[in-house]
């Protein structure tokens, strides 16, 4: 974890990160560098939370090919080096007290994510940890732990990312969450795009898509017998990704993407099954006009429909809370938490 301070003003060029000098200040950066996505978060204690003071998010699709080679291929890491560039050049220029940066399922996989990492330390100073999937799915927990207060004593948060899908089985006791279990399911919007390809675009090209999710589902539901006890009530379902936001953004007719109108938003079941359909039914051409979606993720919409499709099928809740948060937000608050804690006391034995 770095520390580090704002240029001095006789600095006319950017240092890498770790050059900067170091500083008190009150801010905390998290930074995410995943799959298909590169995302920073700058933010500040406020309350039980914090308040945002920068961000920054970049599609770079790190794991592009990676499903066929095992490997991050050469114009993956540039994009994605491009994205890192401009993080450490955005800290280096803003005083934070401290840095978490991680890297997900693509340098998990690859077999040169290692050696990539280390070049982005050599080059930009960030020293980015590949963290482990139960990490991923704690982080992601952490973040939405206020969206599950109320009602239910269970709840089963998912996040479609690009190229992994985390469930956390959750218990909720007076209020606070406690992981009893979890799955990282190696599928994502990426690897399922790659995958099946134009397939996917059609009708029944993404039902097998969905049976192929579904059929990978069942291993978890098997163990915790989720679906029994949301029969019963008492569960909630959560979801966090880029694929949920959309479908809300989808039912509640933005006319472009506005956060605070989606995230803690309740869906119903029915509403977010007809803004599935209504999703497929657009196509290409129509995907790249909808506001909710664009240019960068046309190839990655209806993959991410197929994980949500899949995860409603074999479990049924009647509504699905969503989410607009994730790992950096978990990383934030972590961070905080334990700045507020102060150092630990030393331990000595008595004798």
């Amino acid at each position: 974890m770095l520390e580090q301070l704002a240029l001095s003003e006789n600095d006319s060029a950017t240092p890498r990160v770790d050059q900067v000098r170091r500083f008190s200040g009150s801010a905390f950066a998290a930074l995410d560098l995943g799959t298909n996505n590169c995302r920073l978060l700058v933010g500040s204690p406020s309350g039980d939370g914090f308040r945002v003071i920068d961000s920054f998010s970049r599609i770079v699709r790190l794991g592009e090919g990676l499903h066929h080679t095992g490997r991050l291929s050469p114009d993956a890491m540039d994009r994605a080096m491009v994205a890192l560039h401009a993080c450490a050049d955005r800290l280096s220029r803003r005083p934070v007290r401290k840095l978490r940066a991680i890297a997900t399922e693509a340098c998990r996989r690859a077999t040169n994510g290692g050696e990539f990492l280390a070049k982005v330390k050599a080059e930009t100073g960030l020293d980015v940890g590949v963290i482990s999937s139960r990490e991923e799915a704690e982080l992601a927990l952490e973040s939405c732990s206020t969206l599950l207060c109320g009602e239910g004593s269970r709840a089963l948060l998912f996040d479609i990312g690009g190229g992994s899908t985390e469930l956390a089985w959750v218990r909720l006791t007076q209020g606070q969450p406690q992981l009893i279990g979890y799955e990282s399911l190696p599928i994502g919007v990426v690897t399922l795009s790659e995958r099946w390809g134009n397939a996917g675009f059609t009708e029944d090209g993404f039902e097998a898509m969905v049976d192929d999710v579904a059929s990978m589902l069942m291993k978890f539901e098997n163990v915790h017998c989720i679906a029994r006890e949301i029969r019963s009530g008492g569960v909630r379902l959560l979801g966090t990704s880029g694929t949920v936001t959309t479908l809300a953004g989808v039912v509640l007719k933005l006319d472009r993407y506005r956060r605070p109108a989606v995230d803690g938003l309740a869906l119903s079941a029915r509403d977010a099954s007809d803004a599935l359909d209504f999703l497929r039914a657009l196509g290409r051409d129509g995907l790249l006009q909808h506001p909710c979606v664009g240019p960068d993720r046309i190839d990655f919409v209806l993959p991410g429909c197929a994980v949500f499709a899949a995860i409603t099928r074999v479990w049924p809740a009647s509504k699905i809370v969503v989410a607009d948060r994730g790992l950096r937000e978990g990383m934030l608050l972590r961070m905080i938490r334990a700045d507020r804690a102060g150092p630990k006391k030393a331990y000595t034995a008595r004798t």
